[in-house]
């Protein structure tokens, strides 16, 4: 698809579960949202933040206030920013209390020389500039939480059991993300997400890592990932994906391509929205569903739970 106005894509996860009607909704309502900063002439950057914060604020998706928990009971959040023109980015992991993990993300790229801030600092950072704290009735998605509960010994046992395989959880997939080019042509991209179902204390995914979970550049395009985040890292998938539309592929090949060496590497399951430098854009994923959606501001926006 090649698009000549400014275009916005999201998504909301890609996993096993078909999109729900209230998803969709959500998903509609960020394209909205976020066009409406685009359409106003404001950049790519400001679009993509507007749409995930919305995302963000639904409390459907693993993310923000809907944020999965740690296996300590911890809500810890990543989030990333990007933008193309000048290559600058800001990133936030293991924040918690913020109901906006991006805008701590968009803070770092724009108050520090730094990109990426990480635990009780990064958490720290964001209160110092006001941004708004969780409301003390999130956490609806309680994944098993083992803090201060039981005995030692079971809470041992399991962590135990845990590291070494023999216990698997479902696995929280609904990471959200964007991809924005705006009327200048700078590509931006950005997630955020609250991690897996089943996580030790500390883990950190794909989000916050540039380069693996979002990139953008306008000599190339924008990437924004979703999926198993360990996978996506070992192989700095949206990097790998923006090297390829550098080289001239068109977004679905990159896609696809860098996809099917995920699969067959390490037998990974992800989703991805690629956006290229003149407003191609694809959106791929290796599992049965993935919540996305995109719009020109043209018509209706167009929201999905598959797209191959």
């Amino acid at each position: 698809m090649k698009h000549s106005r400014p275009i916005l894509a999201v998504h909301g996860g890609a996993g096993s579960r078909d999109v729900t009607i209230r998803q969709r909704a959500s998903l509609e309502e960020a394209l909205r949202q976020g066009y409406a900063v685009l359409d106003a002439g404001r950049s790519g950057l400001a679009a993509v933040e507007c749409a995930i914060r919305a995302l963000e604020r639904s409390g459907l998706f693993n993310a923000g206030v809907g944020s999965a928990r740690q296996l300590d009971g911890g809500q810890r959040m990543d989030a990333s920013i990007m933008e193309g023109r000048g290559l600058q980015a800001g990133a936030v992991a293991s924040i918690e209390g913020i109901r906006h993990p991006i805008a701590a993300a968009r803070l770092v790229l724009e108050r520090t020389n730094h990109v990426l801030l990480a635990g009780k600092p990064a958490s720290r950072f964001a209160r110092h500039f006001g941004l708004e704290a969780m409301p003390r009735t999130a956490g609806a998605r309680q994944a098993t939480t083992l803090g201060g509960r039981g005995p030692a010994a079971e809470r041992t046992k399991a962590l135990y059991n845990l590291m070494t395989g023999r216990r698997r959880g479902r696995r929280t997939s609904e990471t959200v993300g964007a991809v924005a080019l705006d009327a200048a042509g700078t590509v931006a991209a950005g997630a955020s997400t609250g991690g897996i179902a089943v996580m030790l204390p500390g883990r950190v995914g794909d989000t916050p890592l540039i380069g693996c979970g979002v990139y953008a550049d306008n000599e190339a395009g924008a990437v924004s990932m979703t999926g198993i985040g360990e996978n996506i890292i070992r192989l700095a998938v949206a990097k790998e994906i923006a090297d390829r539309l550098a080289a001239g592929e068109a977004p679905s090949v990159a896609a696809a391509r860098v996809l099917k060496r995920l699969v067959a590497r390490i037998h990974g399951a992800a989703g991805a929205l690629v956006l290229s430098a003149e407003g191609r854009l694809a959106i791929r994923h290796t599992t049965p569903h993935m919540a996305a959606g995109y719009w020109n501001g043209t018509g209706r926006p167009v929201v999905a739970g598959q797209f191959q």
